[in-house]
């Protein structure tokens, strides 16, 4: 498969609005005791999870859209050396091809969130074409796609049993529960905290402690309307980063 101009994941990946959206995977990531123990040991600043993601953030969109820049071999390789023990005493590698995928997997759910919080969703087509396209993009990190379910209906099969049996609270959520209720950094920090607790995944809700009130929907839905009134006027303030914002521009032409 092509991404291109007319690839629906050219749409929305390079948008703010998925960036934002991403605070919904980081809290499932740091519910992986392999993934948090790792962000915990290898970030340049281990209690700050959102910096980490800002550093990290670009690379994970700008594969979506360049599949021979230099930071897309640099997510293979680097993560060559991310590996060691979880507090409890398990041995984690972050190129194990399971976790890796689980990893992306949390991209994939925070996309179609983001699709369906702030365009409005998509037919089941489009929805299925979406899904295609995010393994073409999997496959440009070089890791094992063994794991990587080939439709939509097996992928949320999978990760629904992901949640089920790879998730235990600690150690991520006594590292990083009050930042993931209030991202402190970069684009993550502009969404209000009612519209944070809005996007979380359900089974993340639960573990961080959290019920989602009415307040915190209507909190979600203002930050889309007020986004998308951004689109209306100014297009280009929405997408991110700078270097795929033509790519960007260039696919919403097509639809």
């Amino acid at each position: 498969m092509t991404l291109d101009e007319h690839s629906l994941l050219w749409r929305y990946a390079g948008d703010r609005r998925f960036v934002m959206s991403i605070c919904r995977a980081v809290s499932l990531q740091m519910l992986h005791p392999s993934i948090a123990s790792a962000t915990h040991e290898f970030s340049m600043v281990s209690n700050r999870v959102f910096i980490h993601k800002k550093r990290t953030a670009p690379c994970i969109v700008r594969s979506a859209y360049e599949d021979d820049f230099d930071a897309v071999r640099l997510i293979r390789y680097s993560h060559d050396h991310f590996h060691g023990h979880r507090p409890d005493g398990q041995r984690y590698h972050a190129l194990n091809p399971d976790v890796f995928f689980f990893e992306h997997a949390t991209y994939v759910d925070a996309l179609f969130t983001c699709v369906d919080v702030f365009f409005g969703g998509l037919g089941a087509d489009d929805r299925e074409k979406l899904y295609a396209e995010t393994c073409e993009w999997y496959g440009r990190l070089g890791i094992s796609a063994r794991a990587m379910p080939a439709t939509l209906h097996e992928f949320d099969e999978y990760f629904d049993d992901a949640l089920a049996t790879q998730l235990d609270p600690d150690p991520g959520m006594g590292w990083y529960r009050t930042q993931l209720l209030r991202p402190d950094y970069w684009l993550f920090r502009n969404l209000p905290s009612g519209a944070v607790r809005a996007i979380q995944h359900p089974v993340a809700a639960t573990h961080l402690g959290i019920t989602v009130s009415a307040a915190d929907r209507r909190s979600l839905a203002r930050t889309a309307t007020i986004l998308s009134a951004v689109d209306a006027v100014a297009p280009a303030r929405n997408i991110w980063p700078v270097e795929v914002r033509e790519k960007v521009l260039a696919a919403r032409r097509t639809r």
